[in-house]
């Protein structure tokens, strides 16, 4: 069976993006969510097997996020992305229980690894 990925990502563009890369590596994307309080909903309501958390959200922020997960689909791995320079919050995100981090801008390959051995993890 297909691993089911949840991809958080206030941009259309970036979340385009990774479903394009994750849907042709053989994944199955059950949702995109804009902002947290999509995130959460849909994780409740999908149970997917990992989530690609984007570290700036505009109502919330993937450290938020990150925790309410944690709370209401306990078990839940989670991947941050995040633009280049924000190592602190990453830093407090894999302290929180985030598996890895990808650093945007992304290639294919980096993405792929990451979320490979997220899964496996």
């Amino acid at each position: 069976m297909n691993k089911r990925i949840l991809i958080v990502d206030d941009s259309f563009y970036m979340r385009t993006m990774l479903k394009n890369m994750l849907t042709d590596a053989g994944y199955e994307v059950v949702g995109e969510a804009a902002n947290g309080v999509q995130a959460v909903e849909m994780a409740e309501s999908t149970k997917p097997d990992l989530i690609t958390l984007d570290v700036i959200l505009p109502d919330n922020t993937g450290l938020d996020v990150l925790k309410s997960l944690r709370e209401k689909v306990p078990g839940s791995k989670v991947v941050m992305c995040s633009a280049v320079g924000q190592e602190v919050i990453v830093t407090e995100a894999i302290d929180n229980g985030a598996l890895a981090y990808i650093i945007k801008p992304f290639s294919e390959e980096k993405v792929l690894e990451i979320v490979n051995s997220a899964l496996q993890g």
